[in-house]
This record gives structure tokens, C-alpha cells and sequence, in this order.
């Protein structure tokens, strides 16, 4: 019986409940009317805090410079050493040029009777590339500097060696067959 006289009742005053929520510090207002008619002081009164948003603040910063620094592109190992030695790209371009141009004769030059050679040197060629890549890399991980760098020249003029005896060599195979065809006779 006195669930009906509840509900009966929240029936009758349905729409004029306050729903509403109290505006801002509403409690803390209270409270200190309360205190005031008590007579009583409130000793612990709440200060601003801006310490929330500013703490908020710095941890948004974090994250950002954080995710900058994982994110970001890293420079490539060629630019790390021109930061390091700026000498070495003016030499390595030189030098790289100059291979590329011998690199293509020796290709120009391939035929059936100095396959072989050519692909052998292609090879060896790729071999010191490779080598002069894990130079750099030392000279980028804080290797001796002179050191390295004189490897790196090393490297080069090797491959400026080895390109030129082939080349010698395809000359002077081309030269010999031309001889032995000239003296053969029939």
C-alpha cells in the first residue's frame, strides 16, 4: 500500500522536480553560509589551483617533444658526415664521378671474351662499396677521424686501381685477338 502512495506521488509532482545542476563553487558557498550562522571560521579555505593546468600543460609538452624526437627524420649516415668531415663530399663526389664514367667504359667494353672479367671486377667493385658504407658508418659511431678518412680515400683510389687494370686488361685482350686474327691465313 505504500508503494502506491509513492508512486501516486511521483505521479502528481512529475515535471516540477529540479533537475538542474547548482552553478559553480554553489557548495562552497553553502558551507560558508553555514559557517556563518554557526558563528564558526573555516580555517582551510581553498586556494586557486593552477598547479592542474599547468602540470596538464607540461605533460602535453612532454608528449609532443617526445613523440617530435621518435617521429622526426633522422638525417642519413651521407649527411652525418659531411656534418662531421664537410671535406669529404666534395672528394667523395670527384672520386664517384670519376668511377661512375670508368664504370660504364668497362660496361661498354664487355664482350663474350672478357665477360668474365668485367663481371668479376662489377663484383669486387660492389665489395668496396659496401666496405667504404661500414667506413662511413665508423666515422658516424665517433671512429678515429684521420684514420677513417684516409680509408675512405684508400677505398676510392682502389677502385680507381682496379677499374684502370681492367680496362688495361680488355685493351690489351682486344689487342691480342686483333694480332692473332691478322695473323692467321688461310
Amino acid at each position: 500500500m505504500s508503494k502506491d502512495n509513492l508512486d501516486r506521488l511521483f505521479e502528481r509532482l512529475q515535471g516540477q522536480f529540479d533537475v538542474e545542476e547548482p552553478h559553480t563553487g554553489h557548495q562552497d558557498r553553502f558551507l560558508e553560509k553555514l559557517n556563518r550562522s554557526q558563528g564558526t571560521v573555516s580555517i582551510n579555505k581553498k586556494r586557486p589551483t593552477w598547479w592542474k593546468p599547468l602540470s596538464i600543460a607540461a605533460s602535453v609538452a612532454l608528449v609532443a617533444l617526445l613523440g617530435y624526437k621518435a617521429f622526426a627524420p633522422q638525417p642519413s649516415i651521407e649527411q652525418q658526415v659531411v656534418k662531421i668531415a664537410p671535406e669529404v663530399s666534395n672528394t667523395e663526389f670527384y672520386f664517384a664521378n670519376l668511377i661512375e664514367q670508368q664504370v660504364q667504359q668497362l660496361k661498354d667494353e664487355k664482350s663474350p671474351e672478357n665477360a668474365q672479367l668485367v663481371d668479376d671486377t662489377l663484383a669486387q667493385l660492389q665489395r668496396l662499396e659496401n666496405d667504404y658504407k661500414k667506413l662511413e658508418q665508423d666515422l658516424v659511431n665517433g671512429g678515429d677521424t684521420k684514420i677513417i678518412l684516409n680509408a675512405m680515400i684508400t677505398n676510392f683510389q682502389t677502385r680507381i686501381d682496379l677499374l684502370k687494370d681492367v680496362l688495361s686488361q680488355i685493351e690489351n685482350i682486344k689487342n691480342l685477338k686483333l694480332n692473332n686474327d691478322e695473323s692467321f691465313t688461310i
